[in-house]
């Protein structure tokens, strides 16, 4: 099964309310304003989304309301976590009943295994299902992850594993491009960094987080248009405030969500735990907001 999924993609923060609680009319904030500038897509419960953090009822809340939102405007994803089949395997009912386009798995957290068994794993998870599949390849963050080789295993035995959600730098890019863009549509993360040399090294989307998207998605457009002139000058204004953030996910979190949050006009409350904001920190993150700019 092959769907477009070219372009670039939002992947959501989850907002809070001052009492921890997930806020609905943020979330629903979040996805108007990442549609007003043009996102190719909206994916929920990624790394981004903080997943761990929350209970399996506020995973399918965050699934229902997205999908509410979203209405079929742009492809609509979801990452699937968890630590057994069946955990896995009733995510992704639930994400297909509420009209999820296309399904992002992640290894289970617990141990780590050779290839082969994360291979057995993902198509016991994945069998049955007439749906797009991708795997989500972030060892850096997951502690676990594929190879090209097994890449090009899964998909042999399911073609439906037809996209890969990798976090890699341009240079492992090109090497997973290589070995497996033939076959795959390869997306990539990071936040954005090295965002022109991933096109150049092939890429055909990204999925970002929404702090600095606005930029990124016109650089990825005037690329796509053979501007690349433009493309490297949009994308360079952003670039030092990318950098800022993405120091870790922690950091990501804490300093990325409160820059989307001033330059949304969103009030921004941290679920435990979390990384705790310092004063030279809050400080930095209100200058990037200001050099960004407000969503226009």
């Amino acid at each position: 099964m092959m769907m477009n999924l070219a372009g670039v993609h939002s992947v959501l923060y989850a907002l809070f309310d001052r009492h921890g609680h997930l806020d609905r009319d943020a979330m629903r904030a979040q996805v108007k304003l990442m549609l007003a500038q043009g996102i190719d897509g909206i994916t929920v419960l990624g790394l981004a989304t903080e997943g761990p953090k929350l209970n399996p009822d506020e995973q399918c809340d965050v699934i229902r309301w997205a999908a509410e939102d979203v209405a079929g405007i742009v492809p609509y994803s979801a990452t699937i976590s968890g630590n057994s089949v069946t955990a896995q395997r009733k995510m992704i009912q639930y994400c297909l009943d509420h009209n999820v386009d296309w399904l992002i798995l992640q290894p289970p957290s617990t141990g780590s295994y050779a290839g082969d068994v994360y291979l057995d794993y993902f198509l016991e998870v994945a069998d049955g299902f007439d749906a797009v599949f991708s795997i989500q390849n972030a060892p850096q963050y997951l502690g676990r992850g594929l190879t090209s080789q097994d890449i090009g295993k899964l998909t042999s035995q399911n073609p439906n594993f037809s996209v890969i959600k990798a976090e890699s730098s341009a240079v492992d890019f090109a090497h997973l491009i290589a070995n497996c863009g033939n076959k795959l549509q390869v997306l990539n993360g990071r936040g954005g960094l090295e965002l022109t040399d991933c096109l150049r090294a092939g890429a055909q989307g990204f999925i970002l987080a929404p702090d600095a998207i606005d930029f990124t998605k016109k650089a990825y457009d005037h690329w796509v248009a053979g501007e690349f002139e433009k493309a490297e000058k949009v994308y360079a204004h952003a670039l030092p405030a990318i950098v800022f953030m993405m120091q870790s996910l922690e950091h990501l979190i804490c300093y990325g969500k409160r820059i989307f949050g001033l330059r949304a006009g969103i009030e921004i409350y941290d679920r435990s735990p979390s990384l705790l904001p310092t004063e030279f920190g809050l400080r930095s993150a209100q200058y990037w907001a200001d050099y960004l700019g407000k969503y226009e």
